[in-house]
């Protein structure tokens, strides 16, 4: 089903690296998780808004360069090429269980289709545009969660998440965040987590049969590298968000990367020599977890191993 997605993929061979950070920055361990030690590699730097990442169907990791309106893919031979052109400023994208390449698009601001046949799924509800979407999760039905961080303001339009039902009717889940922002699913799909980039909570949600989410609560509370924002408030500015095969959360935020265990224990923080924007697991064994941070892409070797369920 997936295996000829690959064939979008332009040539070019191995990218231009850039400049690596002057600071070598090492992990500290963490039990089963990552060996103290490890080594934070630089793997790509002058990236435009680099963002959205997964694997793909091979593995290869995949992510989007949103300014410059393009996806990149990085192989196992850590070659960098083209991936998919054009991408509408695509911040996040997914692929759903048809193989569709389904993206989280800003110009216009809607959730469409960028492979294999372009398509609009949904860019209005209730009447109103988005403002500003940002990330997306896609259950095993083929619905869609996805989060509009900024609304519209002036329209009284709230930042919200929403679901797109696979008949295509949107609902919303959920409007009560500042800047409601990364999101992922849990490995059986019963719990959605949301975080919140202006707050310092990462929300979860209990997954009805139907897709819609609903019990609302708080998760876990961040409380390390927590700044002020714009309007006084400390903020944990967690990003995007991934799982590992034993269910563990990943969120990148101010402090690097932090983990929690499906419970909801903080674990640990592996630091990042940028603030990190977005993360994913890919490469043989789904045994690297990359990290995009402002202008870089970083890679890290770990213990544990990315969910084998799904390909993010």
């Amino acid at each position: 089903m997936f295996g000829s997605l690959l064939a979008w993929g332009q040539g070019g061979g191995r990218g231009a690296a850039g400049q690596a950070p002057a600071a070598d920055v090492s992990v500290t361990d963490i039990s089963g998780i990552v060996a103290g030690g490890t080594k934070v590699q630089f793997l790509k730097g002058g990236l435009q808004g680099g963002q959205g990442a997964t694997a793909d169907p091979d593995g290869n990791l995949v992510f989007t360069e949103r300014t410059a309106n393009k996806i990149w893919k990085l192989d196992k031979d850590g070659n960098f090429s083209s991936y998919i052109e054009d991408t509408n400023a695509t911040n996040s994208f997914l692929f759903d269980p048809k193989g569709r390449v389904i993206a989280v698009e800003r110009m216009p601001s809607q959730v469409g289709v960028l492979a294999p046949t372009r398509a609009t799924l949904v860019d209005k509800f209730d009447g109103h545009v988005f403002g500003n979407l940002n990330d997306l999760a896609i259950d095993k039905r083929g619905g869609v969660y996805f989060s509009d961080d900024r609304g519209i303001p002036a329209n009284g339009v709230k930042p919200a998440v929403y679901y797109l039902r696979p008949d295509g009717k949107v609902i919303k889940i959920a409007e009560d965040f500042a800047f409601p922002n990364g999101m992922i699913l849990s490995k059986d799909g019963k719990t959605l987590y949301v975080d919140d980039t202006q707050g310092d909570s990462i929300h979860a949600f209990d997954v009805k049969s139907d897709g819609s989410a609903v019990n609302e609560r708080t998760f876990v509370r961040i409380t390390e590298g927590l700044r002020k924002n714009d309007a006084g408030v400390m903020a944990s500015g967690a990003d995007g968000l991934t799982i590992d095969n034993a269910g563990r959360l990943y969120v990148a935020a101010n402090s690097g990367v932090q983990i929690y265990s499906p419970e909801g224990k903080y674990l640990g923080s592996i630091p990042v020599p940028k603030k990190p924007a977005q993360l994913a697991f890919a490469g043989p064994g789904k045994k690297t977890l990359y990290v995009l941070a402002g202008d870089s892409l970083y890679g890290i070797p770990m213990l544990a191993e990315g969910f084998k369920g799904r390909l993010k």
